[in-house]
């Protein structure tokens, strides 16, 4: 008899089936229709998001700046406020954004890698401390002292939601 068995958390045992989640892995992809969007999205996205891109909306707005400067002072901060911050600074903000945005899926990897090791050092813990109750378990009868059991319930383990939540 064993002074301790560990049960499982039914979370363990989804998260094996899971991967850690990409910015990718939210576009949807049900039908010809939506997979057709997403492609056009992520070209436009890509094409406008990059430095080149500001590069060429500065080069385009350059081509108005003489006018607004003949027209005066309040056209040149229109010009400003209106057409260059506008269009340079969304393909800027958009190169900001993309890096953002791979900066943290490679961080949700490395915190899903961490703890997916996380899981496995307490599995070879859970190991240890089942050694060391059979080991006790056998001095204790070697004493003549009955060992105190867990009331256990091994069968959580595997009916049990994966999701602690739901079933609440």
């Amino acid at each position: 008899m064993a002074i301790y068995q560990h049960i499982r958390h039914p979370r363990i045992a989804a998260r094996r089936a899971d991967r850690p989640v990409k910015v990718a892995d939210l576009f949807r992809r049900d039908s010809a229709v939506n997979r057709f969007n997403t492609k056009v999205a992520l070209v436009i996205t890509a094409a406008v998001g990059s430095m080149w891109c500001a590069y060429a909306f500065a080069l385009f707005d350059l081509i108005s700046l003489p006018d607004a400067i003949r027209a005066g002072t309040a056209a040149i901060v229109s010009w400003v406020a209106q057409t260059f911050l506008q269009l340079v600074l969304l393909s800027i903000i958009m190169v900001g954004q993309n890096v953002q945005g791979a900066a943290a899926d490679k961080r949700a990897e490395a915190t899903f890698h961490d703890a997916s090791a996380t899981l496995h050092v307490g599995h070879l813990v859970q190991g240890h401390l089942a050694a060391q109750d059979e080991l006790l378990t056998r001095i204790a009868e070697k004493l003549g002292l009955d060992p105190v059991p867990v009331i256990d319930n091994p069968g959580l383990d595997e009916t049990a939601s994966p999701d602690p939540e739901a079933s609440q």
